[in-house]
């Protein structure tokens, strides 16, 4: 939305120093990726700080700079706002913004399969709307608000994903985006290091339902009990979802495509519709479902969300099929990891057929608490269950996938340990073969993406 200096001083309560005319037609926190014309918030961040480049912002035609303090003088071609926190300024302008756009949003949580819901619902609603959505993992203080930043004319419904990894932050980005309807995936033990339990990561989730405005409408996915039970402190509408679960859209009859995805019928309101996701594993399709209970609740028509999910395709690193022409198959879901997502995809890659070997390579999982030892070795014991030729474990606490698979009767010869994707990478590289299937899957902070780019380095793509 494009708004005066003026106007904009005035939604952050700050104090414009020079011409109040002039227009910001975007906005930044990042002078790497500033455009001519976008409004510099000087972020401070634990190891930056963002007056440190107003400079550059300048020097890059920015229509003007939000500060607290510093001596910056404006110019004929752009101005200075003075601000007591340039972050509350930035989240005090998004929720201007969504209020004069004033347009339906849904916000969009959960543990495991935020983003790909988020992408689901997006896809749906695109078929009858013009949508507003968040882009990459834009999704806490600072990006919410700078995707908030990007709502115009054009678009007339809003899909925003809500992370967190602390009490509480759900709530502020609710109060920031006012959204009247939300989803909630499910609640796994993530981010247990900040919280003391599981129920406790459940209830900083409900947040996003307690700050919900008008119409007030809550997806909640009846498979989880924690989300389940969040319905009976709710005051609004319900619509529930399941694979497992009675629910309101209820999955039914799913069938395994392999590497194609899977097929699977939804039963709604006495009708039963087919669907086929290209997107890997079931917990995919019950993404799938989520997103459908959106768009059949905005009227979408359901020919029209079938073929939306039938089009679908994984994020980047989010379950990727990658291809190689020496005969052998890796599956990209290196962009994070949590126990329960782990699991999903080792039981995935257990399921599939044609495939002389299934081979692991398991990422240290971050921010799991005390209870991180044993989450690793849960995941250990599973892949040996689903027939894991060799595990390789990387980096730190994730030796403990290896001593939960030594627990469930893997020879040391089908266990290794890398200290980093690196290593791991080199492993694979002189280890794989043709007719293998790979899973390569870790936290963020693993950076297992460089294992599979050690494979491209080695080995040649199908289709080049």
């Amino acid at each position: 939305m494009n708004l005066t200096l003026n106007e904009i001083a005035e939604a952050v309560g700050g104090v414009l120093d020079g011409p109040g005319t002039i227009t910001a037609s975007g906005y930044s926190i990042d002078t790497r990726t500033i455009k001519a014309g976008d409004l510099f918030f000087a972020i401070k961040g634990p190891h930056f700080d963002g007056r440190d480049f107003v400079g550059q912002a300048i020097a890059k035609s920015a229509s003007g700079v939000v500060v607290t303090a510093g001596n910056f003088e404006s110019g004929p071609s752009h101005g200075v706002i003075k601000v007591l926190s340039t972050l509350e300024a930035l989240q005090s302008l998004a929720r201007y913004v969504r209020r004069r756009w004033a347009k339906p949003i849904i916000g969009v949580t959960g543990s495991v399969g935020k983003t790909t819901t988020r992408e689901m619902i997006a896809a749906d609603l695109a078929r009858r709307f013009s949508v507003l959505k968040s882009v990459g993992n834009l999704n806490n203080e600072f990006g919410l608000p700078l995707c908030l930043l990007r709502a115009g004319p054009p678009q007339n419904i809003g899909v925003l994903e809500m992370g967190m990894s602390a009490k509480g932050e759900i709530r502020k980005l609710a109060s920031i985006a006012e959204p009247g309807e939300g989803v909630i995936t499910n609640v796994n033990p993530v981010h247990l290091e900040f919280f003391e339990s599981v129920d406790a990561i459940a209830e900083a989730k409900a947040e996003l339902l307690e700050g919900l405005v008008e119409p007030r409408r809550a997806y909640l996915n009846n498979d989880d009990p924690r989300v389940r039970a969040m319905a009976q402190k709710f005051v609004g509408r319900v619509v529930t979802y399941g694979i497992q679960s009675a629910a309101d859209f209820k999955v039914e009859n799913v069938r395994d495509l392999g590497l194609d995805g899977g097929a699977f019928t939804v039963h709604h309101a006495g009708k039963n519709l087919e669907f086929v996701l290209p997107l890997l594993g079931r917990h995919n399709i019950g993404n799938a479902v989520a997103a459908i209970a959106v768009g059949v609740s905005h009227d979408v028509p359901w020919n029209d969300i079938r073929a939306a999910v039938r089009e679908m395709k994984p994020e980047k690193m989010r379950g990727q099929v990658v291809r190689f022409r020496e005969g052998f198959v890796a599956i990209d879901d290196s962009y994070n990891s949590n126990p329960k997502a782990l699991t999903e995809m080792i039981r995935f890659c257990g399921s599939l057929q044609g495939y002389s070997r299934k081979i692991i390579v398991a990422g240290e999982m971050l921010e799991l608490g005390n209870d991180a030892a044993e989450l690793h070795r849960v995941c250990g014991r599973d892949a040996v269950r689903a027939g894991a030729a060799l595990i390789i474990a990387v980096q730190g606490r994730a030796r403990g996938i290896l001593e939960g698979a030594r627990e469930a009767g893997a020879k040391a010869e089908q266990l290794k340990f890398a200290s980093d994707a690196t290593e791991a990478g080199e492993l694979l590289a002189g280890t794989v073969r043709e007719g293998d299937v790979i899973l390569i899957k870790g936290s963020r902070g693993v950076k297992l993406e460089q294992a599979l780019n050690a494979l491209r380095a080695a080995f040649s793509l199908e289709g080049r």
